[in-house]
């Protein structure tokens, strides 16, 4: 496949025109700055052209079009994509934002939903019925990438990650050709579908299993001062030995806020906090958090009764676009003395007061999936451990980088971490086998058949054999 001239890729697009009833923006069309720019501030580039598709025969032309023509193909779903794959200079960027609807079946409790949604489209429907889907927790999160790479979230640990809860997709191959993925069509692609990445296409459409949750739940929020940090944090581990799975909480250790709603004199102090939710009767959820946090003081505790739809956009202003942003993950076969040690000891080295170390914990019904079920592998594991280097200053870039890759190298001398998750990738600087463990030689073989030339490589990319075995 010979990759043509931007002259000749121009001459091209009236053809394209014909074929496409969304927009294509050109570098001086009015449109095009705002389109190109993503979430994450420090990804700045240039494509070539920009395609909007209205639905999937749009879709299906672009990635003719990117294949006949040689052109890179970057796709863009609805929110978030911290490394940057969303977007590439020179090269064809399919935005697939507008194609956002969520259609419910209230009887089936299932929910159709476009490849440009976000968690909150989705929950804003399925909660009119008291219904959801394991899905993130930052309302503003596309569920494409999400769920492509598994997807956790605060119901996962009852209800297991999105990939486990998806029945079914459409996805555009890279023959240009539609089809239609379960348990019972393409059974090799839908597993290699459900947590390996965007490699195998641009899915169109993902219809999810629903469960009763909500309205209303009891919300987790507190902050703690971080000289109980370590006590806190050994007391969490053992607490969820015998919490229920009903209980979704997400300790980090994290810089007090210059806002109103803490006291002025905690303002820039190091701190842990406890973000999550219980669903379970209000007076047991707040025993089981007294339980935990006895003895501790609260800077700042917002817990109480909360709508869901309104806990999953509880993070939203703290994740604007345009912060720059620069994250990685490690599972962790223990929270023990090392890992919660080294935790506090760089949270209070960071040089922006937006980063966090976090600790997400796992198991329940994540676990109880096999781990060759699907081609999300790292399942066995009860924690992951995330650096989230999040500041404003392009000028601090260096900074915030290096802390966040000094501090995991540390973490990775532990004999107690290991694999990457594919939504916390830093810039896919790591081999794709620490994704995908023992499922990666599978997905290669999978990747050859639906896309042996590699057309779709800007993810955690998994080549096809040929290039696999050069």
């Amino acid at each position: 496949m010979a990759t043509r001239t931007r002259s000749d890729i121009e001459s091209q697009l009236p053809t394209l025109r014909t074929e496409i009833r969304g927009e294509i923006l050109l570098p001086d069309d009015e449109a095009y700055d705002v389109a190109r720019s993503v979430w994450n501030g420090m990804i700045d580039r240039w494509p070539a052209l920009i395609v909007q598709p209205t639905g999937t025969a749009d879709v299906v032309a672009a990635v003719n079009f990117a294949r006949e023509s040689g052109i890179e193909i970057a796709v863009h779903g609805g929110g978030h994509n911290v490394a940057g794959y969303a977007v590439a200079d020179d090269g064809l960027m399919l935005d697939l934002s507008a194609m956002n609807g969520v259609s419910v079946d209230r009887e089936a409790r299932t929910v159709r939903v476009g490849a440009g949604a976000t968690l909150g489209d989705v929950d804003h429907e399925t909660q009119l019925f008291g219904l959801a889907t394991p899905l993130g927790v930052v309302s503003e999160t596309g569920i494409a990438g999400l769920t492509l790479n598994g997807g956790y979230g605060h119901l996962s640990r009852e209800y297991g990650l999105s990939v486990d809860n998806l029945l079914e997709v459409e996805i555009v191959t890279a023959d240009g050709q539609v089809r239609t993925a379960n348990e019972h069509q393409h059974e090799d692609l839908f597993w290699a579908l459900r947590g390996g990445g965007g490699n195998f296409g641009v899915v169109t459409a993902f219809e999810y299993d629903l469960h009763d949750v909500g309205p209303e739940v009891h919300q987790v929020f507190a902050w703690y001062h971080g000289e109980e940090a370590a006590t806190l944090l050994s007391r969490f581990r053992e607490w969820t030995e015998s919490a229920p799975r009903s209980t979704a909480i997400l300790p980090f250790a994290a810089t007090v806020p210059e806002l109103d709603e803490f006291p002025a004199e905690s303002w820039g102090e190091p701190a842990v906090a406890f973000l999550g939710c219980i669903r379970d009767d209000p007076d047991e959820a707040e025993a089981m958090m007294a339980s935990l946090t006895e003895g501790s003081d609260p800077i700042a505790d917002f817990s109480g009764p909360t709508q869901f739809e309104a806990l999953q956009t509880l993070l939203d202003e703290d994740y604007p676009d345009g912060l720059r942003y620069y994250w990685k993950s490690t599972y962790l076969a223990d929270l023990n003395e090392e890992v919660i040690d080294l935790m506090l000891r760089y949270n209070e080295a960071a040089p922006s007061p937006l980063s966090t170390v976090d600790i997400w914990w796992l198991g329940g019904a994540v676990a109880d999936v096999p781990q060759d079920a699907t081609a999300f592998w790292h399942r066995d594991k009860p924690f992951m451990l995330t650096f989230e280097a999040n500041w404003e200053d392009p000028e601090a870039d260096e900074a915030n980088i290096e802390w966040a890759r000094e501090g995991f190298a540390a973490f990775e001398e532990l004999s107690v971490t290991g694999g990457r998750y594919g939504n916390f990738p830093g810039f896919a600087e790591d081999p794709a086998r620490l994704l995908f463990g023992e499922n990666y030689d599978r997905l290669v073989d999978i990747k050859g058949q639906y896309d042996p030339e590699n057309l779709f490589h800007l993810n955690q990319n998994v080549s096809p054999r040929a290039e696999a075995d050069s």
